[in-house]
C-alpha cells in the first residue's frame, strides 16, 4: 500500500523473511530492481512478491507454489508467519510440497485437474493414498 510507513514495510519484509538480504544491498530499501537494478534470486524474488501481496492487507491471499525456491527452515519460517498474517483471511497455497500444506485446514488433491482426495493433513496421512505416498516419499527426501 502506499502509505504503509517504513516500520509497516519492515516489519513486513521480516514476516517474508527477506529483511536481512534487502539491508544487505547498498542502497536497502531503496535499492532498485530489475533492469539496470540488481537482480534477485528465485528465493528472494519469491520473498519480496510474498511482503508485497502482506502489505495489501488483502480479505483473500492465493500464493501460488510462492516457496518453491527457498529452503525448508525458510519455508517453515514464512509459513509460521502467514499462519499469523493470513488469521480471519481466506489464504489458498497452491504447492507440489505437502510441508507448504500440511498446516491447512482443507487440503485439496488434485491429479490431472481432478480432485482426487481431500481432508487435513492428519486425516488424508491416516489412509492409503496420493497425499501419504507424497508426504512420506518428500520426507525421505528431506531426510536424505
Amino acid at each position: 500500500k502506499e502509505d504503509a510507513t517504513d516500520e509497516e514495510i519492515i516489519n513486513i519484509a521480516k514476516d517474508a523473511v527477506v529483511h536481512e538480504n534487502i539491508i544487505g544491498f547498498s542502497k536497502k530499501y531503496d535499492t532498485v530492481l530489475g533492469e539496470r537494478g540488481i537482480t534477485l534470486s528465485g528465493g528472494q524474488k519469491q520473498r519480496v512478491s510474498i511482503a508485497r501481496a502482506l502489505i495489501k492487507n488483502p480479505k483473500i491471499y492465493l500464493f501460488d507454489d510462492c516457496l518453491s525456491a527457498v529452503d525448508t527452515e525458510t519455508e517453515e519460517e514464512i509459513l509460521n508467519n502467514l499462519k499469523k498474517a493470513s488469521e480471519n483471511r481466506t489464504t489458498l497455497i497452491v504447492s507440489h510440497r505437502v510441508s507448504s500444506a500440511k498446516n491447512a485446514n482443507k487440503i485439496l488433491v488434485l491429479e490431472d485437474g481432478r480432485l482426487i482426495q481431500e481432508g487435513t493433513h492428519e486425516e488424508l496421512n491416516s489412509k492409503a493414498g496420493y497425499y501419504k505416498e507424497l508426504y512420506h516419499k518428500q520426507l525421505s527426501e528431506k531426510e536424505n
